[in-house]
């Protein structure tokens, strides 16, 4: 249920759990400075490179700064190669198991990448990115499409291993500890606008002019993508929705300004990284969770290897006529649709809910009127007519306090868990690391 306030460079796969064991490593002393080869490790068939340990040391460092977190270069250095060293145990297990990604997925990651950013398409982010540096967008991709994969690893042999009862989660429920997953909660649109650590005064107030405009754009109720495209600045502005988390959740430095906003107030707060401008788009004072949802119908017109672009947006548009002099979309849906499954239902697709539908297909369900059909518009999958039979917000309270209970359990037992397996992984490989 809660969202992210930053899409950023993904530490978690150098930086699996903590602090890693020895066993099974050749030697203790790492000495990067004197590699000729660039070669500083092998884990089972696969190599860590100098380059690889700097430029994971550094992000490391960088974390640790971020988070006040003390350690020498060496020690941090040590965790990095320690991260490095499991990051290559598990893709080897990704790799041998065959595991494949999920384009759509990772198409969306994308796109929310891309509209962080407030671009509009991946042929932006990347026309963006590349100019920047050189194959950074798919060195980006494939970075995505490790993590996931990383995380559907973890999440397989680390559940396997921590059974929850229903019982404890009654029990937990039943306690004075589940006030804490029912306390307020914030949906915030959250925007940065950067500038560096030492910035000096000229760059601080061109920051604070940025901040002002995203500040007055935000008060006349502009959204997120609108704000970032409408707003200039360099660094480049940075910004999510964040859906809604729990107070405890909001990060340290923005809780004392949010708790006193009402709904639809926007607050900036400087930084030593920038200036965070944020709007409480909606407040849930008892914990009640409500999620919209759309019960929606939609006409396709597919396009395929038998049908092209044009003949599916011709098909499409000539339906669309037949709307305007009246027709009934279920009929036209039942008879025309090129998506078989909701063809034999009428074109109905049930109630929907968030992220369960294409980007471009929830952007235009949430913008149709209810009773109210859409323009025709392009997906991946072809050319829609969608149509908004009804709108509602369901309550899913109850199910929301059962999975954050037993979420909270699964992270209380889930470290031991983890730290396990990855002691079973390293003792069964071949771990050498060159002086």
């Amino acid at each position: 249920m809660q969202g992210k306030f930053f899409i950023r460079p993904i530490l978690a796969s150098l930086l699996v759990m903590g602090a890693l064991g020895t066993a099974n490593i050749a030697t203790a002393s790492i000495s990067v400075s004197q590699s000729t080869d660039g070669i500083v490790a092998v884990v089972n068939d696969k190599i860590i490179l100098k380059s690889e340990l700097v430029a994971a040391t550094a992000a490391l460092a960088a974390e640790y700064q971020a988070n006040n977190v003390s350690a020498t270069p060496l020690q941090i250095q040590r965790s990095a190669l320690d991260g490095l060293i499991t990051h290559k145990l598990q893709l080897g297990i990704i790799e041998r198991a065959g595991v494949t990604p999920n384009e759509e997925v990772i198409n969306r990651q994308m796109l929310q990448i891309a509209q962080s950013r407030g671009l509009n398409s991946l042929t932006e982010l990347q026309s963006t990115l590349d100019a920047q540096q050189r194959g950074s967008y798919a060195a980006l991709r494939q970075q995505l499409i490790e993590d996931a994969a990383i995380a559907a690893l973890w999440q397989h042999q680390v559940s396997s291993r921590v059974e929850i009862s229903d019982q404890e989660v009654q029990a937990f429920l039943n306690s004075p500890d589940a006030a804490q997953i029912m306390q307020p909660q914030y949906r915030l649109i959250h925007i940065r606008v950067p500038y560096k650590t030492n910035a000096n005064t000229k760059e601080k107030a061109l920051a604070q002019k940025a901040a002002d405009q995203v500040a007055k754009t935000l008060q006349n109720g502009e959204s997120l993508s609108q704000t970032l495209n409408k707003v200039s600045h360099e660094p480049q502005l940075q910004g999510a929705d964040t859906g809604f988390i729990n107070q405890s959740s909001l990060p340290r430095h923005l809780t004392e300004q949010v708790t006193k906003l009402s709904a639809g107030g926007v607050a900036q707060i400087a930084t030593n990284d920038g200036i965070d401008v944020v709007k409480l788009v909606q407040k849930n004072e008892q914990g009640r969770m409500l999620i919209p949802e759309w019960q929606t119908s939609h006409i396709l017109a597919r396009v395929d290897a038998t049908q092209s672009n044009e003949m599916a947006e011709q098909k499409i548009n000539a339906l669309y006529n037949e709307l305007q002099r009246g027709a009934n979309f279920a009929e036209l849906a039942a008879t025309y649709s090129d998506d078989a499954g909701s063809a034999g239902q009428r074109g109905s697709l049930g109630w929907v809910g968030e992220d369960q539908m294409v980007p471009e297909f929830e952007a235009v369900m949430k913008n149709t009127e209810k009773g109210d059909y859409s323009t025709p518009f392009r997906s991946q999958f072809g050319w829609h007519i969608l149509k908004v039979d009804n709108a509602r917000e369901r309550d899913v309270t109850a199910q929301y306090r059962n999975n954050a209970a037993r979420e909270l359990l699964f992270n209380r037992i889930a470290p031991q868990a983890q730290e396990d397996w990855i002691q079973e992984m390293r003792a069964a490989a071949h771990i050498e690391i060159f002086e």
